[in-house]
């Protein structure tokens, strides 16, 4: 896969997420996808990343603004920049509780390209900072 190809894989997997099309999401994962979660551990398969999903759904509502992509020339790994806009609205396990609170993040993502599809999606965000929001809102 093209480097460009790659940057425009990881595009698409965003313009989902923005849309909410989550069985968009899940169409451009390859079947075995590995999902490194933030501050926690690693998933395997779509339907551990469709699970996740919907929880994710349930407690955020959430939108990728200023998205950069960067790819390597091999187009099997790229990465993403970005912020996250987003606001809390049920309590998630172990987190402050949720009143609808706004919140803004850094975060940033890495991706394995294989087949056309994305083989792994790995994404780092300053948990602290989003408690600290989440909490003065």
């Amino acid at each position: 896969m093209s480097d460009n190809a790659a940057a425009r894989l990881v595009r698409a997997y965003y313009d989902a997420f923005n849309d909410r099309d989550r069985v968009a999401m899940l169409d451009l994962l390859a079947d075995d996808v590995v999902h490194d979660v933030n501050q926690g551990g690693s998933d395997v398969g779509i339907d551990a990343f469709r699970i996740f999903l919907v929880h994710m759904d349930d407690c955020y509502e959430e939108q990728v603004e200023d998205l950069v992509i960067m790819t390597d020339p091999s187009g099997t790994l790229a990465a993403a920049e970005f912020f996250i806009r987003g606001r809390y609205v049920l309590t998630d396990k172990g987190l402050p509780e949720a009143t609808g609170q706004p919140y803004r993040l850094r975060v940033g993502a890495f991706f394995e390209i294989r087949g056309g599809k994305i083989a792994r999606v790995t994404n780092y965000y300053n948990l602290e900072d989003w408690v600290r929001q989440v909490v003065q809102a």
